[in-house]
């Protein structure tokens, strides 16, 4: 066996070493597979301005494969509104699905070092749960991540992180991502 086949990122050894533990004490379960896990990690960036300059969708792909190591998808408009200038099939924006190592290495990278770059930082929001147990975190700029240089940024951009988990209340969302380390604000 190879060295990279035994590498196993810091947060999943967590989740199955600690994480599953601590949450099947505090909320009672019979069973280790009835603990919520994370499924994934949407990233979705919106590039309105697009429409007038194609080369933002391109920065953008090339910023979001910088930030995530895994290549994303144009999204395009539905249907044409004529009040944005906008036709269907334009590419408006960029997504990219992140699972399995690929999925906690980010976690680690967004909770250790990006979001401690964000100026006056003092902790997500806990309200941004959507009932089902998923959790949704908007960033304003895409330059707290150390990946980006900022001496090659187009335009700043923000984007939207969605955290995918099998939590069925909001309650044991919050705890699983409490746990690896998300640092909500204190009420």
């Amino acid at each position: 066996m190879n060295a990279s086949a035994k590498y196993q990122p810091r947060l999943k050894t967590k989740y199955q070493t600690e994480i599953i533990k601590n949450l099947q004490e505090k909320f009672q379960y019979k069973n280790p597979f009835q603990v919520p896990r994370l499924v994934k990690i949407v990233i979705n960036q919106g590039v309105g301005e697009a429409v007038a300059d194609k080369k933002l969708i391109e920065s953008s792909i090339k910023e979001l494969s910088t930030i995530t190591g895994q290549k994303p998808i144009p999204t395009t408009s539905k249907k044409d509104i004529s009040n944005f200038k906008l036709r269907k099939g334009v590419a408006i924006g960029t997504k990219v699905t992140l699972r399995g190592d690929k999925m906690y290495e980010f976690l680690d990278r967004l909770i250790a070092a990006a979001l401690p770059r964000i100026r006056d930082f003092k902790g997500v929001n806990p309200k941004s749960f959507d009932g089902k147990g998923n959790y949704n975190l908007g960033i304003s700029e895409q330059i707290i991540f150390p990946e980006i240089d900022i001496d090659k940024v187009n335009k700043i951009m923000g984007m939207d992180i969605n955290f995918v988990t099998t939590a069925k209340t909001d309650k044991e969302a919050y705890e699983l991502l409490k746990e690896f380390g998300m640092p909500f604000k204190k009420n």
